[in-house]
């Protein structure tokens, strides 16, 4: 399940790193590794540190603990979505003393970004790389080869000999360097990376590979592995980080591991800086920061996540990764309008069209303020939520919409193209129109609108198979009408590998059966998100990342 909220020293899986990529900045606050809890300041309890984070350092849970152990300072980590991050920090938000994300490059693009942030502190490292099924590696010969460049994978990935999975890089960090990375190589620039640079079908023929998309890197692994083993070698590859490729290998894919691609043109590496927010904080910002470089620390982090030491002198022997010296960094866009052009071009014009089906609960406990809720959710993806993770969560060019209303039977399946992804577009207003016209029926089907909503899959998927097609199902109550669990799950079984590979994100709303929801996730391959932990609006917006 995909909660949201503040996880004091133990962590619930939450989404999302930060939408940034970039070089490696080690300053570096001094730190110790012991001693008394310092004294109580305001903003939080005493001797608190209060984390904005992405979820991939869920993984560093057991070493928090340890430092809560030693020093007496809890460390209370809120995981957000990539861009909800972003705005966060940049309005400077009270709730928190610090950020802790896979990069801070994007933020550092906008002064009210760089401004908010009083100290840093690089962590460790991991690279974003491709890495793929052994059989292809060894057929195109890059089996330890150096050699390889990202021209070489566009070209095997233009012949259609090779696809990929790879994160939302509006969503996840590592999808995002890999989009930076990808137009940076391809421009052959070794500097910052301006317009003019920008290769439109060249990145279009090079994310036209990509077969699988996620809002989280962790995530985006288990699905590989999860449809790997379904589907044989449909997917050829993945780029993600070094880190989640080597624990992949070590885990899933023991017995036939990805080979790890490292291209010579260059790559762009996570540096995961811990950043003081609060000068309030200083002290059990320093007492952190400095604690998680010491030599053993640093250590035991490659040991627990695959990441690559940050502090000089620190080797770890034998070393789990397969090149030790990595190649050049890529530069990073010139501007925050460059980064925003290449994100809003990937998802309007380079990467696969999307067809997103949203099932939608109107049965009569969504009377009032959740059905208005579920307007306004509507709206906002429609244009209305001009945040920054709104302005690139919202309908994207090119995509299918499809509304599929239910309450004790199914109602209204509605389509829509959006041509233009500008707010006020036509395919937008006939969206949020279509919001404020939902009205509430009788009954809950769930199941029903399920079997229908897959039907309406199966249909779509023939028409149009190169669209990446998905299922949201949002509801606030249980089923109690139309046919049971069994009927759908027998339903789905019997349905084509194509509509089957259609993954439904269940929305727990109200009063919603959490087993249920949880259920249908896991029988589609999907994820369950919790709407009552956080919005809906922030559910659906983090959804977007998946689709």
């Amino acid at each position: 399940m995909i909660q949201r909220g503040r996880i004091i020293r133990r962590a619930a899986a939450g989404l999302a790193a930060l939408l940034v990529a970039g070089t490696i900045a080690t300053a570096c606050s001094d730190g110790g590794d012991g001693g008394d809890p310092p004294p109580g300041r305001p903003g939080g309890a005493p001797g608190a540190l209060r984390v904005l984070a992405g979820s991939e350092l869920r993984d560093l849970e057991p070493l928090l603990d340890e430092f809560n152990e030693q020093t007496g300072i809890e460390v209370t980590m809120e995981y957000t979505g990539t861009l909800d991050g972003v705005d966060r920090i940049a309005a400077r938000d009270p709730a928190v003393d610090a950020a802790w994300f896979a990069s801070d490059r994007y933020l550092r693009l906008a002064p009210e970004g760089r401004n908010a942030v009083i100290d840093r502190t690089t962590t460790m490292m991991s690279p974003v790389v491709i890495g793929v099924r052994p059989e292809l590696a060894r057929r195109f010969g890059w089996v330890g080869n150096q050699s390889v460049t990202w021209a070489d994978v566009a070209a095997r990935v233009s012949s259609g000999e090779l696809t990929y999975a790879m994160t939302n890089p509006s969503a996840s960090n590592s999808g995002f360097s890999a989009l930076v990375g990808v137009a940076a190589a391809l421009a052959g620039t070794s500097d910052a990376l301006t317009l003019d640079d920008i290769r439109p079908a060249e990145l279009t023929a090079f994310f036209g590979g990509q077969v699988l998309t996620a809002g989280s890197s962790a995530w985006l692994t288990d699905a590989f592995a999860t449809t790997g083993a379904q589907a044989g070698s449909q997917i050829g590859g993945m780029i993600n980080y070094e880190s989640e490729l080597l624990t992949l290998n070590a885990g899933r894919l023991r017995s036939t591991p990805l080979t790890l691609v490292y291209p010579r043109d260059g790559i762009i590496t996570a540096d995961y800086p811990l950043q003081l927010l609060r000068g309030e904080r200083r002290t059990e910002y320093e007492r952190l920061a400095g604690w998680l470089r010491t030599p053993e620390i640093q250590r035991r982090i490659t040991a627990l996540t695959h990441r690559r030491p940050v502090t000089p002198g620190v080797r770890v022997d034998p070393a789990p990764w397969p090149v030790r010296d990595l190649p050049a960094e890529l530069p990073f866009p010139a501007t925050r309008a460059v980064a925003d052009h290449l994100l809003s071009s990937y998802l309007d014009e380079y990467r696969r069209p999307s067809h997103a089906i949203f099932v939608l609960d109107v049965s009569p406990s969504m009377e009032g303020e959740r059905l208005a809720l579920l307007r306004t959710t509507l709206k906002g993806l429609a244009g209305t939520d001009d945040s920054l993770s709104g302005r690139f969560t919202r309908f994207r060019g090119r995509e299918r919409v499809t509304l599929i209303t239910f309450s004790g039977a199914v109602h209204d399946t509605l389509e829509f193209t959006v041509d233009d992804p500008e707010p006020g577009s036509a395919g937008l207003t006939a969206i949020s129109a279509a919001a404020d016209g939902l009205a509430l029926g009788s009954g809950t089907a769930i199941y029903t609108a399920m079997t229908s909503a897959y039907s309406y899959a199966e249909t779509a998927v023939r028409r149009e198979p190169d669209f990446l097609t998905s299922i949201v199902l949002m509801t606030d109550g249980e089923n109690n009408q139309g046919v049971d669990a069994d009927a759908f799950r027998s339903s789905y079984t019997a349905l084509p590998g194509a509509a089957r590979a259609v993954r439904t994100f269940t929305v727990v709303f109200g009063d919603a059966r959490v087993e249920e929801m949880r259920d249908i996730a896991q029988w589609t391959g999907g994820e369950m998100f919790d709407a009552r932990s956080s919005s809906l609006p922030e559910a659906f917006r983090e959804i977007r990342g998946y689709q």
